[in-house]
């Protein structure tokens, strides 16, 4: 049981300590690790994850792997799962304070982040790929991404309400779609 632990611990550390630019970023490692490598879980639970951390209060690479150590070993994976993805940023944080001063006018540090930035930006790209295909299947879904999309860059309209407003919209219209899937 110790070393399945350890496992979860040093895959989130792994994923924790290579994903700049927060849980979207993680997406693609985040597939390639837990559901082809190892197949803790499927890629549509990993999506239904995603969908719910961002629904929760916290930090979605977070909430996301506490879910996955959840469903791997229970409360002792999930508290693996969740160390194992702070403790890379911990690490680097602390590093990152204590030399701080040195830093933040170095130019070659000012170009790295610039790099990484790009690479941030295709890694959530990609995620919005993904979660496109899992998440947009129909026409449906289609009208109701690009009217919260609208919403959200032309109104101040704070996120968790569309959140709360999409999900009770997919409770009010899955049964109809169901009853339309359901007829021969």
């Amino acid at each position: 049981m110790l070393t399945e632990l350890l496992d979860i611990y040093l895959v989130c550390f792994k994923m924790g300590a290579v994903t700049f630019g927060g849980g979207y970023a993680m997406l693609p490692i985040l597939r390639r690790e837990i559901v082809q490598a190892r197949q803790w879980v499927d890629e549509e639970t990993i999506m239904d994850y995603y969908a719910l951390s961002q629904g929760l209060p916290g930090i979605i690479a977070v909430n996301v792997s506490v879910f996955i150590g959840h469903k791997v070993k229970g409360a002792l994976g999930a508290t693996a799962a969740a160390l194992g993805m702070i403790s890379p940023c911990i690490l680097i944080i602390s590093l990152i304070a204590a030399c701080l001063s040195s830093f933040q006018d170095n130019p070659y540090v000012r170009h790295a982040l610039a790099g990484v930035s790009a690479c941030v930006a295709a890694l959530i790209l990609d995620a919005v790929v993904a979660l496109w295909k899992k998440g947009v299947k129909d026409t449906i879904g289609i009208v109701i991404c690009f009217g919260i999309m609208a919403l959200t860059l032309m109104t101040k309209v704070n996120p968790i309400f569309l959140i709360i407003a999409c999900a009770i919209l997919g409770v009010k219209l899955a049964p109809k779609k169901n009853k339309k899937e359901a007829k021969p």
